[in-house]
């Protein structure tokens, strides 16, 4: 058994349950982090109004310049194999996370001297470079404790839960800024109040993650490049590969809902931010009913359960009206959301071999990353050229390919695998 039973002696068990409360706030702090400092965080709002008003910028155009900041979430798989068979100074996971937060400091503070599209893009990707690395390290630190500890499921959900405590605050923040402030200035001061934040990572990096001292063993390094090379050719992980890329894959929404409650309901930026803030507390709703509700669901019917929702809440969009009509919609949608994530990042965990936990977690989220990121360019070009501005058929052809998930389920042959079991003990199991 991978979670820890009442079987172990004792002090076991307080270990265990120590190195589960030290993980649970490291991954707390690293995901207020990344809820404030990504580019879909603080300065979300402030850049896409800065783009719209100053250099009057369509929804494809922003979309298009948004996705580019994707592609270093898309190649995580290359952090992770840094990670997992390069140790810096002896370590595979804390000096990767250092340099990735100090990196992104100094690129946020580059951020605020910068107006040109050009440069704010070079300084931006930088930042999103970072990010994804420390958001690649801090994967594998999940998947490598989250399967000796049977507790997958639990760290997803605490990282997914403070990520959107800290999308509440940037979400509000930045719209804010926004309403308050000039495009360019709003711009400027939502980076530099982001780039303050990634020193708590590097806090939480030195005092609380377990991470021996682990020389380059050149035979145990062949070993597990060795069992990788096996895992890739399992079809298995190839098929939850294609299954998570199509279960991503429907018309993004984002973009053209901004600039439909922008340019046609006359929502003021102050209201999208609190909008934004609301989506996130129906994702922290769901984190917070996930030990009541889904922690003990099969991994096959916590993703049954989150197509049917995702596919409910999104055609739902069609009834968008007023403010209390988006309140209630973003709120759904974030629920909905949070369950989708749980129930897809702990199928991936599921599927990791042991010692490449980072590059395999890190390929599977990056197949989720690019899914993404095709959608919301893709959602931007149905929204400006195919559907001529009609939100309604974008929103239910995207609830449409959400619900086509679920004739995929069937493919992962997931029996009754509970969450946070290793695929590879549900195997032996059967």
């Amino acid at each position: 058994m991978d979670r820890p039973s009442l079987s172990q002696p004792p002090l076991v068990q307080a270990e265990d349950r120590r190195a589960i409360n030290r993980l649970l706030v490291f991954f707390a702090l690293v995901y207020v982090v990344e809820g404030v400092g990504e580019v879909e965080g603080l300065i979300a709002q402030p850049l896409s109004f800065y783009l719209k008003e100053v250099h009057g910028w369509t929804a494809l155009q922003v979309s298009a310049f948004l996705t580019i900041f994707n592609f270093p979430w898309v190649i995580k798989p290359i952090y992770g194999a840094f990670s997992d068979f390069v140790p810096l100074f002896g370590y595979r996971r804390k000096p990767y996370l250092l340099a990735a937060n100090i990196v992104a400091a100094g690129a946020f503070f580059w951020v605020t001297r910068l107006t040109a599209p050009g440069d704010l893009l070079w300084a931006l990707q930088l930042t999103a470079y970072a990010m994804a690395i420390s958001s690649t390290v801090c994967g594998a630190v999940l998947v490598e404790n989250g399967q000796r500890l049977g507790k997958s499921g639990k760290l997803v959900n605490q990282q997914w839960l403070w990520l959107n405590v800290a999308t509440i605050f940037a979400s509000i923040g930045g719209g804010e800024l926004a309403e308050r402030l000039p495009p360019t200035s709003a711009l400027h001061v939502a980076a530099a109040i982001v780039a303050i934040s990634p020193l708590a990572v590097v806090f939480g990096t030195l005092v609380l993650i377990p991470d021996k001292k682990t020389p380059i063993d050149l035979p145990a390094l062949h070993a597990t490049f060795g069992s990788l090379v096996t895992a890739f050719r399992k079809r298995e992980l190839w098929i939850v590969g294609v299954f998570l890329f199509l279960y991503y894959f429907n018309p993004g929404l984002n973009t053209p809902l901004y600039y439909y409650m922008t340019d046609d309901l006359k929502f003021s930026q102050g209201y999208i931010g609190i909008l934004g803030s609301i989506e996130a507390a129906g994702w922290i709703v769901g984190a917070l009913l996930y030990r009541r509700l889904f922690e003990d669901m099969s991994s096959k019917r916590l993703l049954n359960l989150s197509i049917a929702l995702g596919t409910m809440t999104t055609a739902a969009f069609v009834f968008l009206a007023g403010q209390t009509s988006a309140a209630i919609l973003n709120f759904c949608g974030g629920f909905s959301a949070m369950v989708a994530t749980v129930a897809t990042a702990t199928l991936a965990a599921d599927y990791c071999p042991r010692r490449a936990e980072g590059f395999i977690f890190a390929a599977m989220m990056s197949i989720i990353n690019l899914s993404t990121s095709l959608s919301g360019t893709f959602g931007g070009f149905l929204f400006d050229r195919f559907f001529h501005d009609s939100l309604t058929l974008l929103i239910l052809l995207s609830a449409a390919l959400t619900a086509f998930a679920l004739v995929l389920v069937p493919f992962l042959h997931l029996g009754d695998k509970r969450q946070g079991q290793p695929v590879a003990a549900a195997t032996d199991e059967a």
